[in-house]
Parts: C-alpha cells; sequence; structure tokens
C-alpha cells in the first residue's frame, strides 16, 4: 500500500465536507476561482494542511524543472482537489487529475464540481492505480 494512502483517504472525507459547507453557503452558478479561495478559506478554518495554486516538478530523464501546472488544491503532500464548476465533467478532466496524482505520486484525488445542484452529485473521487493494494 502506498505509504500515504490512509492519510489521503481520512483528508479526503474532510476535504468533502469542506467543500459541501462551501456549497451549503454559496450554491451552484460562480466561478471555480471563488470557489476556490472559499474553499481554501474553509480548510483554514478547519484545520486542515492545504497549499494551492503550486507549481509541479518534472521529470524527465534526469531533467527536473517546474512547471506551473495550476494545481488547485494539494492536501497534506497526499491529496490532490481539482475543482470545477462546469455543466458537465468531461473525461479530461478527470484525465488533469490523474496526471497531477502520477506526477506527485499522489494516492487519491478529488475532482469537485461546484455547478451542481447537489454537491455530492459533483465528487469523483480517483485512486492511482496500485496504491491501495497491500
Amino acid at each position: 500500500m502506498h505509504p500515504k494512502f490512509q492519510c489521503a483517504n481520512d483528508w479526503s472525507r474532510k476535504v468533502i465536507g469542506a467543500a459541501i459547507e462551501v456549497h451549503r453557503q454559496k450554491g451552484p452558478g460562480l466561478l471555480e476561482s471563488i470557489y476556490e479561495k472559499c474553499l481554501m478559506r474553509e480548510l483554514e478554518l478547519q484545520g486542515i494542511p492545504a497549499r494551492n495554486q503550486i507549481a509541479i516538478p518534472i521529470e524527465y530523464k534526469g531533467l527536473i524543472f517546474e512547471e506551473p501546472l495550476k494545481l488547485d488544491v494539494y492536501v497534506d503532500e497526499c491529496l490532490i482537489v481539482e475543482l470545477k464548476a462546469v455543466e458537465t465533467v468531461l473525461p479530461i478532466h478527470k484525465a488533469q487529475l490523474m496526471s497531477y496524482m502520477k506526477l506527485l505520486h499522489a494516492p487519491i484525488g478529488l475532482l469537485i464540481n461546484f455547478h451542481e445542484l447537489k454537491l455530492s452529485d459533483g465528487i469523483c473521487r480517483l485512486i492511482l492505480p496500485g496504491t491501495n493494494r497491500g
């Protein structure tokens, strides 16, 4: 099992709760950037360690460089949260999250679409293949 899997799993429940609180307060229909700022504030209020809009280190055949990929939220160096405010979540959105997870070796990722009337309908949890096996 991935050494950070349980940590990411525990945080994912708390982050979902924080996102539901933001959605309860603000509702659907706003810009993604607004939800991101509100979620970062809610995470701070709940004592959840998170950073946003981070640059991701990329390694290719010995070359390491940082690319500002605009990762939405990175919780405790183990959980990636990608936020959307779109009519429909597309496969490319999930692929983007999975790419971030691979680059940062994050075992779990959450894709949260704030456009939904009921936020639980807009939450997708992805697990990096092989990270939840013992």
